[in-house]
């Protein structure tokens, strides 16, 4: 099994990447294990392709999200406690920042006059993603006890349909 392709990016959508739902599918899989787990055993739990997870394991190693065992009790854990971790952090470990604008921070784009209020436009759309991905914990997402706002965005029935 192979990474997906990338879509265009000229199709409008908020692109998650497979890096993100993998490394986030890992720690999820991990928290609700409660004991290291190795690549392979986590790869094959989510039916993911080993040698891309270790690509992702070694970047929240590098972030601090996970440890590397060795021994008998080999095998990836999580560095700190799943309730403060949240899904921002995970995100941002293997994508970088949750939000860019053709390659620009919202805050760094600039406009002529008569478009300047894109800006604003962008830097609240940075926000709102913050708000939902910061307020979930991998604890969280592996108990399926999702913080109240986002219970109650999803019980928006337009939350489910797609535009």
């Amino acid at each position: 099994m192979t990474a997906p392709p990338r879509p265009n990016p000229q199709n409008g959508c908020v692109y998650i990447s497979a890096k993100a739902d993998y490394a986030l599918r890992a720690l999820v899989t991990l928290a609700g294990s409660g004991q290291p787990m190795t690549a392979d055993a986590l790869a094959q739990s989510q039916e993911l392709p080993v040698n891309f997870l270790e690509n992702i394991l070694l970047q929240l190693r590098r972030a601090d999200l996970v440890a590397n065992q060795r021994g008998p009790d080999a095998g990836y854990r999580l560095r700190r406690p799943a309730s403060q971790i949240s899904a921002a952090d995970v995100m941002r470990a293997v994508d970088g920042p949750l939000a860019e604008v053709r390659g620009l921070r919202p805050e760094a784009t600039s406009y002529p006059d008569g478009t300047a209020a894109l800006q604003d436009l962008w830097v609240a759309l940075r926000a709102s993603i913050r708000s939902v991905l910061e307020s979930v914990t991998i604890e969280q997402l592996a108990t399926g006890r999702l913080p109240r706002k986002v219970k109650t965005m999803l019980a928006d029935p337009d939350a489910w349909s797609s535009r």
